[in-house]
Formats: structure tokens, C-alpha cells, sequence
């Protein structure tokens, strides 16, 4: 794919002619807008094969940035010289600005700009989940200690109360239904609903009993999931060091450990060397088990996938300098006021 090296030079120049918001917004349309050359090189990455569209992608991320910096930059001294031209000393001063955007809403955002030119669909699913979708679809053994009732929320239901309250045994003291634990339960609901190849991300809220100064007991959560012929652990680990580094604005150093999930084989835990605090887990991934793929009749011999979840309040952290991750949810002023809109 061939991208121009010369938009940025074009677009300067003819940013220096605007004399108007509406010549800029017709300005901004022809270099970001629907029709223009970034949105359509990103449509056409599903072309490429693996490594070239790795490739292309960060390049067009990276125009894209600097683009849409230019024109913000652009956009202060227009707007400056419209208010200049109209401004009516008659009228009252403005409103206090009241209320911004959270910054987990942010981050969350954040992290779905970057997936969604590269043809990722976003797929909500249910917070109030059963026990199939949340744990079995998912390789979860029966004994596994995430489906204790120390872990994980169980919600009473009709089954459950007619259940003999004289009985000790967990599978008669839990119901059928949960809140669940991971956002991993929209990828099973995707997988047996939606056509194959499957590129796909899931944000949302999830609930695990766990409360201290970098867990709480709800937090949210994005997993993502690609489904697709020849995909390999390759094209996993160049997804993640590329989307890092688009996060951070800054080259990462990235290592992936050895680790163990149920729905994934092999999996790894990611790490990033973050200034002086070291090494730093910052999410999980690997590749899909094939009983997972199975369960949701996808056919092992076509189709192979890969699957990474992060905690958007991990990232948070990190992006903003925050300590105690409560503070997210205190609903102080103070704190909020930090990150205006």
C-alpha cells in the first residue's frame, strides 16, 4: 500500500489560506473525513496479509495523529478569529462549565479508536450472565476456584430458593446465573451467532470479589478476539506492541511470559517497562483453545483465533498517574476536574 508522504505539508498550506470555520471543516472533511484517503487506506488493510497490514496500520495511525493534531491546533485560531469578528459585549458571561467526560470512559474510548480501522466490531454483552457463557463455553474446569462463590457474584433466582436449604453442596447453593467475571462471555454469544472470520471487541462492565487500592469488586473491561484463517501467536504479539505503543505515544519495551488461562493455549501474560517502576503486567492474551472454538462450532481445520483482555482501569492508571484506582469512583469533584473534556 502506498501512503503519501507529503498530506501533512499539503494540509499545512492549505490551512494557512482558511478564513473561515466553514472552510476549515470542508478543509478537515477532504483529509479526515469518510471519503478521504486515511479512512479509505484503513478499509483496505483487510487485503493485506498479515504482516503488511501490521505495518501499514501503524504507518496510518501514525498520519492519522498528526493530522488530527494539526487540524486541533488549526481549529483554536480559527475559532479565535470568529469570536473576535462576532463576539456581543451585551450578552452574559457564560455559564460555569459543569461535568466532563469520565476518565475511564477516556481511556475506554481511547482504546477503541485504535481497533476500529482496523475493521474490529464492537459487541456489548450481558452483565447478568449464566454459568454456560461465563464459565463452561469457556474451558473453565468444574473445580476451577474463579467459579467459588469467594470469587465470583451469584444472583439468588426462583431454582435456587427452592433448592434444599439443608444442603452443603456448592452446586445447590449457587445459581445458575452470575455477574459476570470477564467480558469474554460476548465472544462465545459472538462466536456461535456471527459468520467466520470474526474480528471483534468487547467493552464493558464485570464483577469479581476483590476490593484494595488496585482492585474493586466492579471494574470494566476490554477483550478483543480475531477469528480467522493461517492467524498466529505472530500476529497476536504484533497487534499488542503496536496498540501499546499508539497508547502510550512511545516506544515500548514489551515482554510476553508464559502463563495459563482455560480458554487459551498457549497463553501470556504482557508486560511493559513503564519509566521507573520496571516491569509492569499489563494484560493478558493467547491463542483460543480449540474446545472453545469447537463449542461454538467453529471448524478447527479452517479457523484458528487469538484473544487478549485488558483492565481499562490498569490502563487509567498508568496514562493518567493514579495511585489508588477508588479514586475513579469516589465521585469527588476534585479529582474529576483533572480531566476536562
Amino acid at each position: 500500500m502506498q501512503i503519501p508522504q507529503d498530506l501533512i505539508e499539503t494540509a499545512t498550506l492549505k490551512l494557512k489560506s482558511v478564513q473561515s470555520e466553514a472552510e476549515f471543516f470542508q478543509l478537515r472533511s477532504q483529509y479526515l473525513g469518510k471519503k478521504s484517503f486515511i479512512i479509505s487506506a484503513f478499509s483496505k488493510l483487510r487485503d493485506l496479509d498479515p504482516q503488511s497490514k501490521a505495518s501499514a496500520a501503524k504507518e496510518l495511525n501514525i498520519l492519522k495523529s498528526k493530522l488530527t493534531k494539526l487540524f486541533e491546533d488549526s481549529l483554536a485560531s480559527i475559532e479565535s478569529i470568529g469570536e473576535h469578528d462576532q463576539l456581543d459585549v451585551t450578552l452574559p458571561a457564560d455559564p460555569y462549565l459543569i461535568g466532563s467526560e469520565h476518565p475511564i470512559t477516556k481511556i475506554s474510548q481511547k482504546v477503541i479508536d485504535y481497533f476500529i480501522p482496523l475493521n474490529y466490531q464492537i459487541f456489548s454483552g450481558n452483565e447478568i450472565e449464566t454459568d454456560f457463557y461465563n464459565f463452561e463455553a469457556l474451558n473453565f474446569p468444574e473445580n476451577h476456584p474463579a467459579r467459588q462463590m469467594h470469587d465470583t457474584f451469584y444472583l439468588n433466582s426462583n431454582s435456587n430458593s427452592n433448592s434444599n436449604s439443608n444442603s452443603n453442596s456448592n452446586s445447590n447453593s449457587k445459581s445458575e446465573y452470575l455477574l459476570r467475571t470477564h467480558t469474554s462471555n460476548t465472544q462465545i454469544n459472538s462466536m456461535l451467532k456471527e459468520d467466520m472470520p470474526l474480528y471483534m471487541l468487547s467493552p464493558g462492565r464485570v464483577y469479581r470479589c476483590d476490593s484494595d487500592t488496585t482492585h474493586l469488586p466492579m471494574f470494566t473491561q476490554i477483550e478483543g478476539l480475531v477469528v480467522d484463517e493461517d492467524v498466529t501467536f505472530g500476529d497476536l504479539k504484533g497487534i499488542i506492541i503496536d496498540f501499546l505503543e499508539n497508547f502510550f505515544n512511545e516506544k515500548m519495551e514489551v515482554r510476553f511470559r508464559p502463563s495459563y488461562f482455560p480458554f487459551t493455549e498457549p497463553s501470556a501474560e504482557v508486560d511493559i517497562k513503564f519509566g521507573n517502576q520496571g516491569w509492569l503486567e499489563i494484560l493478558g492474551c493467547g491463542m483460543v483453545h480449540p474446545n472453545v472454538l469447537k463449542g461454538c462450532n467453529v471448524d478447527t481445520k479452517k479457523y484458528r483465533g487469538f484473544a487478549f483482555g485488558m483492565g481499562i482501569e490498569r490502563l487509567a492508571m498508568l496514562y493518567y498517574g493514579v495511585s489508588d484506582i477508588r479514586d475513579f469512583y469516589s465521585s469527588n469533584l476534585d479529582f474529576l476536574n483533572q480531566f476536562p473534556s
